[in-house]
């Protein structure tokens, strides 16, 4: 039996742009000419007879359109229930500043007070609220002025962090806070792979868009620290792909994993540096790179074809969230993992992943690491921003036609473990 450290948080997460539905923000404007482009690119490509079938499929524009997604909004205290009949302890989600500040300066106390009574849902459940302030998306007008190109957009994302934290019942009841969500993640795809808004390829936009979310995360941590609770815990979002040498052996391979690691990681923590009380850590991803001058900056991604894969296709290493643990470990912060999750839309694979990055985790917690906590990613299946609908990573299955939900066999598996605080035996992870 592999027990969990006294306190141990188990849970999930959600944000607001992915299952709230009828969210108007300059994602949301984007996303029709999207839709356009990657229906017509998902035709050019094999899909299995198990996605197909789902709705909405690849194939469909809808697919790529928020819409009214799972309806969330109007559904959190039923979504809630079942995290609560799940056995969780904890829920991670997101502040859609869009419906908040709608317009510069006019802020919504409708929309305020929607969020403080999501968050008296949560206390009423025993749900500890782990709340991130931005998940990407912006305020159509933050998105005019070039959002976080624009060292204007932290001036007046601390203005709405202060109206947001002021109002009752909301600085006074949350402890955790995560002012910015993955700031790596946002700037690989939006600034230097262009996949997501605002689509561009550009290293010294991404640099100037670094430097913004990090001071933003300062100020941000300064102003919670001030106003809100005296027990209160703010930290830092940090998306953490575990790299290794294709060939360990090519000095080269190496040297590029570990500058890999320092951009990654070291340099965007050590940025931060005292504004986080601890680490959000949200891993996925498991891979194996070489030095290649015709790759992306000179980095080519090989595949392993002996490793299960999930649904887009993410190799699965369990392993690696040990080694992200054990690196992070020098930076003597408390480590909640706040994000890990799986694209497996029969539910095949779903608890073996979690299972096996728990081993993994707990391993770590016994040579040192402070792990406080693990988010499963993610309660509801949810629109995953760069592919839409068709990835189901939800312990709960969403039909998107009815919007009933289902909790998902590996999500009773997993409950097993929320209320245990433990794995029930221990076991060789392959």
């Amino acid at each position: 039996m592999l027990k969990f450290p006294e306190g141990f948080l188990w849970g999930a997460g959600t944000s607001s742009h992915q299952v709230e539905g009828n969210v108007k923000n300059d994602w949301s404007e984007w996303e029709p000419e999207n839709a356009r482009i990657k229906a017509k690119e998902a035709k050019k490509k094999n899909w299995p007879s198990f996605i197909l079938k789902n709705y909405p499929n690849p194939f469909q524009k809808k697919n790529y359109i928020s819409g009214i997604a799972c309806d969330h909004y109007n559904r959190y205290e039923s979504d809630f229930d079942i995290a609560k009949e799940l056995g969780h302890s904890a829920h991670k989600f997101s502040i859609e500043w869009s419906r908040i500040e709608p317009k510069e300066g006019k802020f919504n106390r409708k929309e305020i007070e929607h969020y403080a009574k999501v968050i008296k849902a949560l206390r009423d459940r025993g749900l500890e609220p782990f709340v991130v302030l931005w998940h990407w998306g912006h305020p159509e007008w933050i998105g005019k002025i070039g959002a976080w190109e624009n060292k204007k957009t932290v001036d007046y994302f601390l203005r709405y962090v202060k109206r947001f934290i002021e109002h009752p019942g909301i600085g006074d009841s949350v402890k955790f806070w995560m002012p910015l969500n993955e700031f790596q993640a946002y700037i690989g795809y939006s600034y230097l792979g262009g996949i997501l808004p605002p689509q561009k390829k550009s290293l010294w936009k991404a640099n100037g868009v670094l430097k913004n979310l990090v001071l933003a995360q300062k100020k941000a941590y300064n102003l919670i620290h001030k106003k809100t609770r005296k027990d209160v815990l703010v930290g830092a979002s940090h998306h953490a792909t575990h790299h290794a040498p294709y060939n360990p052996n090519i000095f080269l391979n190496v040297l590029l994993v570990k500058l890999l690691d320092y951009i990654k990681k070291d340099r965007i923590i050590n940025m931060i540096g005292s504004c986080q009380d601890f680490i959000g850590l949200q891993v996925y991803r498991h891979e194996r790179i070489r030095f290649w001058p015709g790759g992306r900056y000179g980095i080519a991604k090989i595949d392993n074809e002996e490793l299960p894969s999930t649904d887009m296709g993410w190799e699965i290493f369990p392993e690696g969230i040990y080694h992200t643990l054990k690196y992070l470990k020098k930076f003597n912060l408390p480590i909640y993992i706040t994000e890990n999750g799986i694209a497996d839309a029969r539910d095949i694979k779903r608890f073996k992943f979690v299972r096996d990055h728990l081993f993994w985790t707990h391993k770590a917690i016994r040579e040192g690491v402070n792990v406080k906590s693990y988010f499963y990613w993610s309660l509801l299946d949810n629109l995953e921003l760069a592919e839409g609908f068709w990835p189901r990573f939800g312990l709960v299955e969403v039909d998107y036609k009815t919007m009933e939900r289902k909790i998902r066999p590996s999500a009773l598996e997993y409950k097993k473990i929320c209320e245990n605080n433990c794995l029930e035996t221990e076991f060789s992870s392959e």
